[in-house]
Formats: C-alpha cells, structure tokens, sequence
C-alpha cells in the first residue's frame, strides 16, 4: 500500500504478569479525600511588629523624660531660694550690726560660710570674729545698707554683691598732722561674698572699696 501508515492508535494495557493490577478485583473508583483541608493559619503582618515596637520606643522616650523631670524637681527642691535685692540687703545689714555689737557668735557663723555647725571647737573662731568686730568699731560707729548696686550670682547659691553703706565715724581712730576728720553720714561701696542657702544667708567675707570712695 502506497503512502504513510497511519499512526497506530493507543492499546490500553491489557491485564497481565506485569501489570500490578493484574488478579486483583475490580473494587471501583478510587476514593475521594477523607478530611476537607484545616483552614490556613494567618500569618502575622509586619504592621503589628511595627505597632509594637513605636509603643516600645514610646514607653522608653517617656520613662526616660521621667526621670529627667523627677532629677530636675529633686534639684530644684533641694537648692537655695534666688537671692534678692531684699534679702541681700537684710542679710548683710544683720552681719554688720554684729560687728557693731561685737557679736562674735553671729560674726563667726558668717564668716566660718557655712562650716559653723559642723566645728566642734569655736575658740579660735570666737578670737578671730572678736578681732574682726573690734576692727570694724574703731572705723565706724554706726553703719546702715542704703542700697544694693549689683548682684553677680557665680553660681545657685553663691553670689558677689557690691552695696553701698552710709556709716558714722567711730572717733576713735588716731588722726595724724594733715588728716581730714570723716564727715557724719558718709557713704561707699563694699563688696561682700554671700552663701545662699536654704535656712539661712551667710556673709563670708566683707570687703571695704578704696578710701579714695569715701
């Protein structure tokens, strides 16, 4: 026969040694499958991680202004009250008074800035403040703070300030050939370095500007 042979069409498998269903009963279709499939687990979004960790940087920013805010009152609480024009001006008339009076508690509280209460034995500063007080009366015999002129806080509770005093000469001074005996009433500057704290105001050191003010 001429032409091409036609492409044999396809036998099916015939039952046989070789074949594994062969001598087996025929038992149907295969079955379906037992179970429907579980349900899929969702898996988590980044969104909540991301949501999590804004509230976990939020939480620490918090605590961390927190504890700046409870130093910064711990600070503030403990430290001395701001220093004024009053408040200088009554403190430095008070240890001036008790040069006047020879007051040698008074003066080596001042003078001792703050130390006073922890010394034990105040022989020695008792000597120096009444030196101190004696020096002062044989200069002047009265003395009176007419004003504040500046107040230079070197720091919360240390202050330099220049004031000016208007005092009356003590008389007991000696007075050499040629010297001017000091009117009544006279006024100038004095600086005086002030420890400021908490229950009190202290005068630690007194200072006179030059004759040459008078």
């Amino acid at each position: 026969m001429d032409g091409a042979y036609p492409y044999p069409e396809s036998i099916p498998p015939q039952p046989g040694p070789g074949n594994p269903t062969f001598g087996a009963p025929y038992t149907g279709p295969p079955p379906a499958y037992p179970t429907t499939l579980p349900p899929a687990v969702p898996y988590p979004s980044s969104g909540g991680n991301n949501k999590k960790r804004i509230l976990l940087v939020v939480g620490a920013v918090v605590a961390v202004v927190a504890v700046i805010g409870g130093i910064i009152f711990a600070v503030r609480s403990t430290s001395a009250p701001g220093l004024t024009d009053a408040s200088a001006k009554s403190v430095i008339q008070d240890y001036l008074n008790a040069l006047l009076k020879q007051d040698k508690q008074t003066v080596a509280r001042h003078a001792l800035c703050g130390l006073y209460d922890g010394i034990k034995d105040h022989a020695t500063d008792y000597t120096v403040a009444n030196l101190a007080s004696d020096a002062f009366r044989k200069q002047f015999g009265q003395a009176e703070v007419t004003s504040i002129d500046k107040i230079v806080m070197l720091s919360p509770n240390q202050a330099q300030v220049l004031f000016t005093m208007k005092v009356a000469p003590s008389g007991r001074l000696p007075r050499g050939p040629g010297t001017k005996p000091a009117s009544n009433n006279t006024e100038f500057q004095a600086v005086a370095q002030l420890l400021v704290q908490p229950r009190e105001t202290l005068v630690c050191s007194y200072l006179p500007r030059p004759a040459d003010s008078l």
